[in-house]
């Protein structure tokens, strides 16, 4: 079976955080929730449950500094996490900030109006402008270090 993600990575090139040497994060596309990001798996695989023992510890070390450039940058509440498969069959995490109160970034205001319940489901209307997405990406970036060893 053809993985849409695996066969169209170009298109999310734009996107892009950081590449490590098992794992990649990408901005989502879908800002409702300031600074969402999606870790993905370098090669296709399905089920998490499978990753080996180094995809598995790369995994925490990554999401731990991805975690920490989050909260620095944006001041964050809390986190959700989610790992579902239904639409990309390529295994990603999603890790999404959450906040008690709006927030303003580059003269966006990003309003959590799902605080305390599930992230989903979110506004997919919400837009911002392509610059706002390269100064998110750039000031997660900014968090990050060169290389994570698991």
């Amino acid at each position: 079976m053809k993985c849409d993600f695996c066969s169209s990575r170009e298109k999310f090139e734009n996107l892009k955080i950081k590449e490590y040497p098992r794992w990649v994060i990408h901005l989502s596309p879908f800002q409702c929730y300031l600074g969402w990001c999606d870790i993905s798996l370098g090669r296709h695989l399905e089920d998490l449950f499978e990753v080996s023992s180094e995809e598995w510890k790369e995994l925490f070390l990554v999401t731990g500094k991805l975690k920490s450039a989050v909260q620095l940058s944006f001041q964050n509440d809390i986190f959700n996490y989610s790992s579902l498969g239904n639409r990309a069959r390529h295994l990603h995490l999603h890790v999404i900030p959450r906040y008690r109160q709006a927030k303003e970034f580059d003269g966006v205001k990003f309003t959590d109006a799902r605080w305390g319940r599930n992230y989903s489901p979110y506004d997919k209307s919400f837009q911002i402008a392509e610059s706002t997405k390269d100064k998110i990406i750039e000031t997660i970036r900014k968090g990050l270090p060169d290389y994570v060893v698991p």
